[in-house]
Order: C-alpha cells, then structure tokens, then sequence
C-alpha cells in the first residue's frame, strides 16, 4: 500500500477525539440503513478515515474483514490499542492505493469535509474507486450548508481534574470554510498544552454527485439524514450521506 502523504496534522486532536467524540451510533444508523444489509458477512470494508478504530471494531464483530486508513499516527495508536489484532494503515486518503480490492468503502463523520478542495475531494473519489471490486460502494457523509450556517458559531469548554478542553467554531460564509479551534491542557506529570485548529469546507450537493460521477461511478445518491433517513440528534442537522456504487 502507497502511503505517500501521510500526515500528522491531527495527532494533537485525538486524545479528544478518542474521549469526547461520539457519533459512532450515528454512524451505525446510517451504515445499517443504507448499506450493510447489502454486504454478506466476510466482506471487505476500508474505514477510511478510521480515526481511533471504535466504528471498525464494531463492523469487525458483525463478521466483516475490516482495514482502517488514517492519516494520523495518534490517531492509529488508540485504534491499535483498540484492536490490537486490527490492520490499521497510516496513510492519507488523498494518496493511497491498496493490493486487494474492497467490497466497501465508508468513511464517517465528515471526514470528507477536511477535502479543502474540489480537486483534493476529487483525488479521494478516484482513489476509493480504484480500491473497490466491480459494484462496490463508498458511502460516506458530508456536513452541508445548514450544518456550518447554524451549528459552527458556538462555544464549549470541559473543565475535569486532570484536563481542560475549550472549543470556539466559526464559518466563513463567502469561503465557505468552517474552522474549529481547539486548546486542550492536559496533566501528565504538570500540565501540558495542545493548540489545534481544524477546517472543513462546505460543499453542495451538486459539486459531491459530480466528482462521484467524474470518478467513474455508475450510480449516486444523496440523502439528507434529518429528512430521509429519519436519524435522531443534532448530529443530523444539515448532514448529508452520499451512497454511490462502482
């Protein structure tokens, strides 16, 4: 496998992401609505964007070979240690390639979104269309406009006896680039602290179903998860899932 482009730039968030993260139910919701029921048991699914490995470990006890891709070594170590028997490939979803081709393809909790442009969002179609067996899928989900609109001007702090997390968003409306700034301090022996920022671009429908198509997609769909697929939360609002086949 061709891991060229391998990044770190996410390892400071996955501390936080490993303990506060939690849309993996979402995740299921989505996969067994639209998806599993169309994958015999033994199939092969890639996570790609696997981050640390809890959305794999469910889908490798439901009997499917599972393989996780993520572009952060931190991100990988709480994956590994999750499932220490797993195959987990450091690797970014903008420049892979694997041996054995896949039934499946997901990627979950807008890890699309951090594709900050068409051209890079295309070069992850073309590489998990690459990666699938004829009549394969790649689902995935897609914060949208109402999401970054409503939901990215907020604020939270978490204040614990061993760590702090404060959480400022916001959304550049003419760039159409959400931003999350993270400072997380942490007590190892005194306190340390980890500055990280995180950005996401918000896409239309119409530009999504295109680079699928581009990339050599028979057949695409898109799905609005609050309206469509009926899914509870907040978590739903002005997210999309996109479902397309090989």
């Amino acid at each position: 496998m061709d891991t060229a482009g391998k990044s770190d730039a996410y390892n400071p968030f996955a501390w936080f992401y490993e303990n506060y993260f939690d849309f993996h139910d979402q995740a299921l919701f989505i996969l067994d609505t639209l998806l599993l029921h169309k994958l015999p048991r033994g199939s092969r699914i890639l996570d790609l964007g696997c981050g640390t490995g809890r959305l794999a470990e469910t889908l490798a006890l439901r009997g499917y070979e599972v393989v996780g891709i993520d572009g952060s070594a931190e991100m990988l170590f709480y994956a590994k240690k999750r499932m220490p028997e797993g195959e987990f490939i450091l690797a970014d979803a903008r420049n892979f390639s694997v041996a054995l081709p896949f039934n499946a393809v997901v990627s979950t909790f807008d890890c699309m979104n951090h594709m900050m442009s068409r051209e890079e969002l295309s070069r992850v179609s073309k590489n998990v269309f690459d990666s699938l067996e004829e009549d394969g899928f790649f689902l995935f989900d897609l914060n949208m406009k109402e999401a970054f609109e409503t939901q990215w001007h907020k604020s939270a702090s978490i204040v614990r006896d061993d760590h702090v997390c404060i959480i400022n968003g916001g959304y550049d409306i003419r760039a159409r680039i959400g931003v999350t700034r993270l400072t997380l301090f942490l007590l190892e022996e005194g306190w340390k602290r980890s500055d990280v920022t995180l950005y996401q671009r918000c896409y239309s429908p119409e530009e999504v179903l295109s680079v699928l198509r581009r990339s050599g997609f028979r057949e695409v769909f898109h799905y609005d998860t609050r309206h469509d697929l009926k899914m509870p939360g907040h978590l739903a609002i002005g997210r999309a899932v996109f479902l397309a086949k090989r």
